[in-house]
C-alpha cells in the first residue's frame, strides 16, 4: 500500500494542509468541531506523520536536559554512559542532550538547580529526590509547558509527566521473599542498607522489603536500616560496624548503592559465605562478588532502557505524539551467579 500523506489525511477531513500541521502541533485557531475531523481522518486513515523530517523541514532543534547525581556510583556511571551515547544518537536528528550534575541528595540545591534551567528547553529527565521543593520545582517546569520524566527514583506527587524507572515496592517485596527462602527454617537477623531514606526507590524498597519479612517470614528480625549515601567507604564502616554489634547476623539487603563497601566489610571480616547477602544493580563489582559467592542474588534494571525510554517519552511528547506505555515499562531482573548475562 501507498504511505498515507498529509494530503489525504487534509482531503478526508475537507480541509487545508495547513489546518492539519495547526492540528497535529496543537497550534491555537482550529475550531473544536474541526479538530474532531482532523482526528478522526488520522485514526481512519492510520496516518503516521514523519516527524523527523518536519522537524528538520522547520529548523526546529529539541533541547533536552538530564540531570543526574555528582556521585561516582558504578551505577550512576552507567546511567551517564547511556545519556552521553542517546546524545550522540539524537544529534543527527537535532536534538540536543545536556548534562548537569548535582547532589540529588539535597533537596533544595536540586531544587535550585531545577529551577535555574534555561528558559526554552523541552524536556527534562531528572534522577529526583522526594523533597517539597523538589515536587515545586518540577510542577514549576511543567507549568511552563516543560515535560518532565523523573529517572530511577520518583515523585509522585508532583506533575511530573513520566517515570522511567522499576516498581521499586515491588523490587523490596521480591528480594524479602527470596532472602525468606534462602534463610529457610532459621532464625536470626536481616540488616538492612540504604542510600537516603529521601529518595523514594530506596524507601519503596525498604518498605516493600519489611511489609513481606515481618508478615510471611516473622522468625526474621530486620534491623533498624543504616544509611550509606551510597558511598563506598561509609558503606563500608557501616557494615563493619554492624557485623561487630551482631554476631548472629544472617542477612543483608542492600537497597541503593555502596555495594563495594559491604562486600568487602564481609569478605575481610571472614562472613561472605556464612550472610545471604542482596544487592541491586549488575556492575563489574557486583558482578564479581556474585561470581565469588559474596552476593547471592542481584535484583537489577536496565539503565539502557532507562535512558532510551526517557529520550521517547521526551520526544513524543515534544512531537505530541502518544507514548506507547507497554514499551516504556521497565521491567525487574533477577540474576544469581548461573543467569548472569
Amino acid at each position: 500500500m501507498a504511505k498515507i500523506t498529509i494530503q489525504d489525511v487534509a482531503q478526508k477531513a475537507g480541509v487545508s494542509v495547513a489546518t492539519i500541521d495547526r492540528v497535529l502541533n496543537r497550534r491555537p485557531g482550529v475550531k473544536a468541531r474541526t479538530i474532531e475531523r482532523v482526528e478522526s481522518a488520522i485514526r481512519e486513515l492510520n496516518y503516521q506523520p514523519d516527524r523527523i523530517a518536519a522537524r528538520l523541514a522547520r529548523g526546529r532543534e529539541y533541547r533536552f536536559w538530564f540531570v543526574l547525581p555528582n556521585t561516582a556510583g558504578e551505577f550512576m556511571n552507567r546511567i551517564s554512559d547511556e545519556v552521553e551515547a542517546a546524545a550522540k544518537r539524537m544529534g543527527a536528528e537535532r536534538v540536543a542532550i545536556m548534562v548537569k550534575r548535582v547532589d540529588v541528595f539535597d533537596g533544595p540545591l536540586l531544587a535550585k538547580v531545577l529551577d535555574g534551567l534555561e528558559e526554552g528547553i523541552d524536556g527534562v529527565a531528572v534522577v529526583a529526590l522526594d523533597h517539597p521543593a523538589v515536587r515545586e520545582s518540577i510542577n514549576a517546569l511543567v507549568a511552563k509547558g516543560v515535560s518532565v520524566v523523573t529517572l530511577v527514583s520518583d515523585v509522585p506527587g508532583s506533575k511530573r509527566t513520566h517515570y522511567a524507572g522499576i516498581d521499586n515496592s515491588s523490587a523490596g517485596r521480591t528480594a524479602a521473599g527470596l532472602m525468606g527462602r534462602f534463610l529457610s527454617g532459621r532464625k536470626g537477623k536481616v540488616g538492612l542498607f540504604a542510600g537516603s531514606l529521601a529518595l523514594r526507590d530506596h524507601i519503596e524498597r525498604q518498605f516493600g522489603f519489611e511489609q513481606v519479612m515481618a508478615h510471611e517470614f516473622p522468625d526474621l528480625l530486620v534491623l533498624p536500616v543504616r544509611e550509606s549515601r551510597d558511598d563506598t567507604e561509609r558503606s563500608e564502616e557501616l557494615a563493619r560496624q554492624l557485623l561487630r554489634e551482631h554476631p548472629d547476623l544472617l542477612g543483608i539487603y542492600n537497597v541503593g548503592g555502596g555495594t563495594a563497601g559491604i562486600t568487602a566489610a564481609l569478605e575481610v571480616g571472614g562472613r561472605a559465605k556464612h550472610i545471604v547477602f542482596i544487592a541491586h544493580e549488575v556492575t563489574e563489582g557486583s558482578r564479581r562478588a556474585l561470581i565469588r559467592g559474596t552476593i547471592d542474588v542481584i535484583i537489577n534494571q536496565d539503565p539502557g532502557h532507562e535512558v532510551r525510554s526517557a529520550v521517547r517519552v521526551l520526544m513524543a511528547r515534544a512531537d505530541n505524539a502518544p507514548v506507547i506505555e507497554s514499551q516504556e515499562r521497565i521491567r525487574i531482573d533477577i540474576f544469581m551467579r548461573d543467569n548472569l548475562p
